[in-house]
């Protein structure tokens, strides 16, 4: 097996994790990672061989524009104190940590490449988190700030990260150097993030084409990630920067197809890289596993260590951190996504899953500095941050269900349909507004305003139901009721169509570019927004 096929046979297993996640009641991430430990004890298949230098720019920056799309800088500010607390204050701390553990439990270890090690395991994956969280019912704050916290403590951690690289690599290291260095990394940063938010913003206005919007949205990671560390930046700032930038302003509410499209292109993104990532976690032990045949005695308890140590500062620090985080958000006039129970600060802790961040970093660590001689412990490193992330995957993410069943953590779904109501009113409002504006132009007929009356009634209580309850109750829901039967009466007439065309696509001498033209046309007509 070549290098390609088993690529392959991981973007397969990462579709086919999904579905049976769901049936055995277990996180795709966890089945990747047995899928590539499986995979790597197979004599035929061969030991994954992807360059260091390749690894972070290409797994970090679709995996974090794919998450930065669910966010948006009104929550991000919204939520500052929370994010400062989890994503950039306990990173130091845990980083601090692990670094003063491992040089005690690791002879020998120098001071920079302990930092570099606290850095990488440092951050909880927000891929794994969610991935757990969101299937098993956990209020949508709570996925909110797991998600916020992932995004943010990876800026953080990457870019401690690579400080330390920097200096273990050169042979010195130095505090107020670090500390000037993470300052320059992110002003760097958040500038490439927001000129090229703005100029992708400016092309995507010109791009009509939802197919050539979308693929310029696959380069804009990319090319922020590139172009920041090119610049001594970070690249996930970077990223995080213009991909919120384009959420906030590059929003056209007509794309319809832009947005359809884009949203499936990311989601199935998402999971293939993602998948790809856990899969090779799994391929990886055994390489890993392998250079460290001698050193069992020492290093299982180091990682032990270190494990422990993980949870234990994260523990110690989201306790007081949630108090003080009520107690800030007792005085302020607006919401924040904060744990608002001991049950749900215990859920957020053990929630901190290692995962693709941790891997990506670990695997790209240099294999020599700069005299030439080998990288200062990387072998114990490596086997210490797989450590953490197999032994947070599989220990929390197998139990985080269990965990949050025994609390009774749950879906808040009373206030999720009371957001849904409160937005389909708003939406129904807002079109009756326009309604008011279309009927007042003498060119429209009195017989097509009447129609749009009809239609405008029903667009709330499509969303909501509950608007149906509150105008019209019995007449909105023989209406509605009718309205899907038309619905579905027009869907089996585009469906004949549909065919009809893709038959003709077969027929001797017919033109497949003419044909596929009609069929998009056909295929729009089945968009929402053509729809009755």
């Amino acid at each position: 097996m070549g290098q390609l096929t088993l690529l392959f046979v991981l973007g397969l297993g990462a579709v086919l994790t999904v579905p049976l996640g769901d049936r055995l009641a277990m996180p795709p991430p966890v089945l990747m990672t047995l899928l590539g430990g499986v995979l790597a004890v197979l004599p035929w298949v061969p030991n994954v061989d992807i360059p260091p230098e390749l690894i972070l720019p290409l797994v970090l920056p679709p995996l974090l524009y794919a998450a930065a799309q669910r966010t948006s800088w009104r929550q991000f500010l919204g939520n500052i104190r929370p994010i400062l607390l989890l994503a950039v204050a306990l990173v130091f701390v845990t980083t601090a940590a692990v670094a003063v553990v491992a040089q005690l439990v690791i002879p020998g270890l120098p001071l920079a490449p302990a930092i570099a090690l606290g850095a990488l395991v440092a951050p909880p994956d927000p891929v794994a988190a969610t991935a757990v969280a969101g299937r098993i019912g956990l209020p949508r704050r709570m996925v909110s700030i797991l998600e916020g916290e992932g995004l943010f403590n990876d800026v953080t951690a990457i870019t401690l990260y690579h400080v330390a690289v920097i200096a273990a690599v050169g042979g010195s290291f130095s505090v107020l150097g670090a500390g000037g260095e993470l300052l320059l990394s992110a002003a760097v940063a958040i500038a490439v993030g927001l000129v090229l938010g703005w100029g992708t913003a400016r092309l995507l206005d010109l791009l009509g084409d939802a197919t050539l919007r979308t693929g310029l949205t696959l380069l804009v990671p990319f090319a922020s990630y590139t172009l920041a560390e090119e610049l001594r930046g970070s690249g996930v700032l970077a990223v995080l920067v213009s991909a919120l930038f384009l959420a906030e302003w590059a929003a056209d509410p007509d794309d319809v197809a832009g947005r359809l499209t884009g949203r499936s292109f990311w989601a199935v993104i998402d999971t293939l890289v993602t998948g790809i990532a856990f899969g090779l976690i799994g391929l990886e032990l055994s390489v890993v596993l392998g250079t460290v045949t001698e050193r069992w005695g020492q290093l299982l308890p180091a990682a032990a260590l270190v494990l422990a140590t993980l949870l234990v500062v994260r523990l110690l620090w989201l306790l007081p951190a949630a108090w003080l985080a009520k107690r800030l958000h007792r005085r302020a006039d607006y919401a924040e996504e904060i744990p608002l129970t001991w049950r749900e600060t215990v859920i957020i802790w053990w929630a901190g899953i290692r995962g693709v961040v941790t891997v990506a970093l670990v695997l790209a660590l240099p294999f020599t500095v700069d005299d030439g001689g080998d990288f200062p412990e990387r072998d114990a490193i490596v086997f210490v941050a797989f450590a953490a992330v197999i032994g947070t995957l599989l220990i929390q993410g197998l139990t985080l269900p269990w965990l949050a069943r025994l609390l009774g953590v749950e879906a808040d779904t009373a206030a999720e349909e009371r957001l849904e109501h409160e937005l389909a009113v708003r939406a129904a409002k807002a079109a009756k507004r326009r309604l008011r504006e279309i009927e007042a132009r003498p060119e429209v007929p009195e017989e097509l305003v009447d129609a749009l009356s009809k239609r405008v009634y029903d667009l709330g209580s499509r969303i909501s139901p509950r608007v149906a309850e509150e105008e019209r109750r019995e007449n909105v829901r023989a209406r509605v009721q009718r309205l899907r039967e038309l619905h579905d009466l027009y869907g089996e007439m585009l469906s004949a169509a549909r065919a009809e065309v893709l038959d003709a696509r077969r027929e001797p001498g017919a033109d497949p570019e003419v044909v596929d033209r009609v069929l998009r046309e056909l295929d729009q007509r089945s968009l929402p927004h053509h729809g009755t």
